[in-house]
């Protein structure tokens, strides 16, 4: 069966708009000031950040002065970013719209970033060639997407593990860990990538205090849990779920810490 790319896409809007997205972002906020770092915005300066979420990173880049754009498929979550700006006096360009099809003309931005955003649209190699359109000769692309043998990848693995498989030939968001992929997608730009593998720390009170948190705010386990608890399964999700947690926890006082690795690519165009 192939993959119907517009009912994946209403699909993930409804995902994302589960739960409670604002407190997720929260446990990754560190990650969107990684990027920030990287590409050196500023005054004067025309920023993207594609696939936005809440505006962890466009609302920091407006704060120190740059223009930014931000872009996301989920008016929930963009309704979050628009009052969380507003609570910080900045002002953000919000745009609803597509990763596959960014909305710009070419060459608009001095830098494109996107915080475990674009790893998400179904078509990697369409999303690459989208990002790198709409930056200038000599801008920067940013992103970071999740390694798949890090605790969020193993994550994912779990959860899919209990859902129906999906249609033949779907590109994974774990694939934007592994460097061989992502250099294959910005191969043809000519880009001049840097990859880093870096991590960032989840804790909480207990390893099942932090499953109990993502089942309650994170969409795809929301959505999941939906679908499972009926059948009689969720208590196996969270069984095996726990266990990696327990498996991963640093802390030795009945608490939870566990660094979740991850892979930020910075590529630089051609000028």
């Amino acid at each position: 069966m192939s993959l119907d790319i517009d009912a994946f896409k209403e699909g993930q809007r409804s995902t994302w708009s589960a739960g409670d997205y604002s407190d997720v972002a929260r446990t990754i906020e560190e990650v969107a000031h990684v990027i920030l770092e990287r590409v050196g915005t500023g005054p004067g300066e025309e920023l993207l950040d594609v696939a936005t979420g809440t505006g962890n990173l466009a609302i920091p880049a407006a704060a120190a002065g740059t223009r930014v754009t931000g872009l996301d498929l989920t008016p929930k979550l963009l309704e979050a970013a628009r009052a969380r700006a507003a609570d910080a006096g900045v002002e953000v360009r919000w745009i609803e719209g597509d990763a596959e099809a960014l909305p710009f003309t070419d060459g608009s931005f001095d830098s494109v970033t996107s915080c475990f955003g674009v790893i998400f649209a179904p078509r990697h190699e369409v999303a690459a060639e989208e990002l790198t359109r709409v930056a200038r000769p000599g801008g920067t692309v940013a992103l970071t997407g999740w390694t798949p043998d890090g605790l969020t990848g193993q994550f994912f693995r779990v959860a899919a593990s209990y859902m129906p498989p999906p249609p033949p030939g779907l590109q994974t968001p774990l694939q934007w860990g592994e460097e061989d992929h992502v250099r294959s997608l910005f191969e043809p730009t000519g880009a001049e990538l840097a990859f880093e593998r870096r991590t960032v720390a989840f804790t909480h009170d207990s390893p099942e205090g932090w499953f109990e948190f993502q089942e309650r705010t994170l969409g795809p386990m929301v959505m999941a849990r939906a679908a499972l608890e009926p059948k009689g399964r969720w208590d196996d999700v969270r069984a095996e779920m726990i266990a990696l947690y327990d498996e991963h926890n640093q802390a030795d006082d009945g608490s939870f810490r566990a660094p979740a690795e991850y892979l930020l690519t910075v590529a630089t165009l051609p000028a």
